[in-house]
């Protein structure tokens, strides 16, 4: 393998973990692909990518058998125009769902939950898109915090939400897995290049 392909979703920042590769193996180069979340399974499947850092929940058995490491929690927030009554919240405050129970959910949240009103049938899109539409006033979007800070906007506001927290996790096929994998897997858990595996 002379070069490792790492697709990454919106929001994941794989840059340190770059030059820290990029250091140690100087001689296999390292390709970043920053893909949709829709797609981050399917960019393994169709060998387009060798490693993914991706946003549970995947599916993790089928059609083949994937490795998952779980690196880290994010932060869920929910975003609204600025004239939503979420912008009076205070920012070290939590917004509790109920809060929420009357709200358009512009993307479905992961968690399953929705507000307690009747739904409207939004069409598929991106997050960014998503904030766009809350910017509007339309709905309220709940993203990880880290994608917020992304598509930042100043027509909107986010504040944290009691939710659960999203799991960022490297994946990779599991009949694909080879010294390089194990290599980067070292990385991005902060390993020395002497240590073990």
């Amino acid at each position: 393998m002379e070069q490792l392909r790492i697709a990454f979703v919106t929001g994941v920042t794989p840059d340190k973990w770059a030059r820290v590769w990029r250091e140690r193996n100087p001689r296999i180069r390292l390709e970043l692909l920053p893909i949709e979340q829709a797609d981050q399974r399917a960019v393994l499947d169709e060998g387009i990518a060798d490693m993914v850092l991706a946003r549970l929940p995947v599916d993790l058995d089928s059609p083949t058998p994937l490795h998952c490491v779980r690196l880290y929690d994010e932060l869920p927030v929910v975003v609204a125009g600025r004239e939503h009554f979420v912008a009076a919240v205070e920012e070290q405050d939590v917004v509790a769902p109920d809060d929420l129970a009357d709200e358009q959910l512009v993307l479905p949240h992961p968690s399953g939950w929705t507000p307690g009103v009747p739904q409207l049938d939004f069409p598929a899109m991106t997050e960014k898109d998503a904030i766009e539409v809350a910017a509007s006033g339309t709905g309220v979007v709940i993203v990880p915090m880290s994608v917020a800070r992304l598509h930042h906007r100043k027509d909107v506001v986010h504040r944290v939400v009691d939710l659960p927290p999203t799991t960022v996790a490297l994946l990779w096929q599991r009949d694909a897995d080879s010294p390089v994998h194990q290599d980067f897997v070292g990385v991005v858990r902060g390993r020395k290049p002497s240590s073990s595996r």
